[in-house]
């Protein structure tokens, strides 16, 4: 099942996210067999990050919520909200 991730960074929280920037990539290092995307949202300026975007392959909701509580950007309390929505892919086709 496909599930997408979509997580709004707290404002102001540039330097938490790159502190833990190294850990996260680990992290997604270690379930690239789960990730279909992943990348940062960007903010207002087309620059800086303001949140991320993941969609995962992953058998159930719960493991998509699992995998979003392991997160280490969600553990260092970067977030202010996780929206988790199950999706299907259209386009291109598999």
């Amino acid at each position: 099942m496909l599930f997408a991730l979509i997580c709004h960074d707290k404002p102001n929280r540039l330097e938490l996210r790159l502190q833990h920037r190294p850990d996260h990539l680990a992290y997604l290092e270690g379930h690239a067999d789960q990730l279909v995307y992943a990348g940062p949202l960007l903010g207002e300026d087309d620059r800086d990050p303001a949140g991320s975007l993941l969609v995962l392959d992953v058998p159930d909701r719960g493991s998509a919520e699992a995998f979003a509580a392991g997160d280490p950007y969600a553990r260092a309390g970067l977030f202010a909200r996780v929206d988790i929505l199950q999706t299907k892919q259209v386009f291109p086709k598999r």
